[in-house]
């Protein structure tokens, strides 16, 4: 590999921010952005003080809600690093994004509400990120508000992911009393000014734990006594600093601020840069994969219709894995058996894009989906076949029927239904030959229902009715020696397919599953997620 490839790919930084809904995450993104001149100013998130919304809040359901509901992806330049942020939905009903978008990072940026310390979407998450031994950095956010003992918090933290914590700094008080932190590497004070909100940087204040004068001037004698016994404290009781534990996800480094203020995230942003990995391997069936060949590989982790409606088309989003990416290159789809060339590359800005002519190691890029890409789909270079380890895939567990009102749109309601089925978050069914006349639709979470009725009136002007049903299970027919017409089933048991002619049976309950492997000797049942 030569040289200037090597030093592009060595400044890459990649990372997934996630987080329970309301702690901040989408705040915390928008400032990460401010800081490397990607925006220049940052909306209210929840439109309280300006009508602008979340940079990274691309679709107009989430600028109307203030809550993410699809992962956004962001880069931009600071301090000669090459950022990609991935920006996740907190909320839990569309958490099966967020995994797949956890499977393209390098690291995590967990951020945590410091009134509330770890909640259950946070909890997930991690566990998600725990499982691929990634880095997990925390920021515990809102400061400026009354929160938790911050002992308290790193406890949790401790006892509930059986990690270890090391702060980085120390909060001097919280609330109305919030002074600022105290950068332990450094050994300065960070001074929180209200008034800035964030407009002007912060110039550390160099101060030693033992000059008493120096802090009483600085925070009050109260503050400061406080302040010297938590630091001591820390140096004697908590982990020790250790890049090989961070590097392996068991040592997560903490950080206090608050993202709304703009204040801790500079100066996590600058830690976080220092501490977190360059592209990490990744693996595929046969062999890891070095971010540092020469041979380029991606894998598709995500696939979005109607981002811009200028430009209603629909995009991939691929991880580049190793090696450069050339625009007009022909590359190797491995799942479709042919080579490719990989159409109007970009990179992206939430819904904004820039056409490109290479991309690196780490980048996340967009390429234009003729409807040939699904989900974990490996592009490689000719002379190097492999298959990157699959996605996972999680099973529906709401189910509903959806007849359209209009029937003139027949063909609207068609193509929006197949756009979004092959998005993958969004599961739709057919009856056997019945093809769009009546429509099943399976999700993870019920607020799905609404992203799915939104963007089918918005996006493609079809308005339909929606019957939920009693479905709780979901089994892919992965044999049978018979006619599946023929199929003994249950009366409340229902036969459906997929957009790729895959066969699925719906239950309402496992008495159901047990009659119809009772009455159907040779049928052979899968779980959904075993594909």
């Amino acid at each position: 590999m030569d040289e200037r490839t090597k030093k592009e790919i060595q400044r890459r930084r990649t990372f997934a921010i996630i987080s329970h809904p309301d702690a901040g995450k989408t705040t915390l993104t928008e400032k990460l952005l401010l800081y490397g001149g990607a925006i220049q100013s940052a909306g209210s998130v929840k439109g309280k003080q300006s009508d602008r919304h979340a940079v990274s809040d691309w679709m107009e359901l989430e600028k109307q809600r203030g809550i993410s509901v699809t992962s956004s992806v962001l880069q931009f330049e600071y301090d000669g690093f090459c950022i990609n942020i991935l920006d996740t939905p907190g909320h839990q009903d569309f958490s099966e994004d967020t995994y797949r978008t956890l499977m393209a990072a390098d690291s995590a940026v967990m951020v945590i509400d410091a009134a509330k310390g770890i909640e259950p979407q946070t909890r997930k998450l991690f566990h998600v990120c725990a499982k691929r031994g990634i880095p997990i950095f925390t920021f515990i956010n809102k400061l400026d508000h009354e929160a938790r003992d911050p002992f308290d918090l790193l406890d949790e933290l401790e006892r509930e992911f059986g990690i270890g914590t090391y702060p980085m700094n120390w909060p001097i008080s919280c609330g109305v009393t919030f002074k600022g932190v105290y950068d332990r590497r450094e050994r300065a004070i960070h001074a929180f000014d209200d008034a800035h909100r964030g407009r002007s940087r912060l110039n550390a204040i160099a101060c030693d734990i033992t000059d008493t004068e120096k802090l009483d001037a600085l925070i009050g004698e109260n503050l400061r006594t406080e302040l010297v016994e938590q630091v001591e404290l820390l140096d004697g009781a908590s982990f020790d600093f250790d890049l090989d534990a961070i590097a392996k996800g068991k040592l997560s480094p903490v950080f206090f601020g608050s993202a709304l203020n703009n204040f801790g995230v500079e100066d996590f942003l600058r830690y976080f840069l220092q501490l977190t990995p360059t592209p990490l391997p990744r693996t595929t069936e046969t062999e890891t994969v070095d971010p540092f060949d020469d041979r380029f590989s991606a894998f598709v982790f995500k696939i979005q219709a109607n981002m811009n409606k200028a430009h209603r088309d629909r995009i991939a989003f691929m991880r580049i894995c190793s090696g450069k990416f050339e625009r007009g290159k022909e590359y190797y789809h491995m799942q479709a058996g042919k080579p490719i060339k990989l159409a109007q590359p970009q990179q992206m800005m939430a819904e904004e894009r820039e056409g490109i002519e290479k991309a690196f190691a780490g980048d996340i890029i967009g390429v234009f989906d003729p409807g040939v890409f699904s989900i974990g789909d490996t592009v490689c270079t000719k002379d190097r076949k492999i298959t990157f380890e699959g996605i996972p895939t999680f099973a529906p567990e709401h189910f509903a029927m959806v007849e359209q009102i209009d029937s003139m749109k027949r063909k609207q309601f068609a193509k929006g239904m197949n756009q979004i089925a092959q998005e993958g978050a969004i599961r739709i069914f057919f009856e056997p030959d019945a093809g769009y006349e009546r429509v099943f639709v399976g999700v993870i979470g019920t607020l799905q229902y609404d992203v799915l009725q939104f963007r089918m009136k918005s996006e493609y002007g079809v308005e339909y009715i929606k019957r939920e049903l009693p479905f709780q299970f979901i089994q892919r027919i992965a044999a049978y020696e018979g006619d599946l017409a023929r199929l003994n089933l249950a009366s409340d048991t229902r036969r459906v397919t997929d957009v790729r002619g895959k066969n699925y049976l719906l239950f309402t309950g496992q008495w159901s599953i047990k009659w119809a492997l009772d009455n159907n000797p040779s049928l052979v049942l899968e779980d959904f997620d075993h594909q």
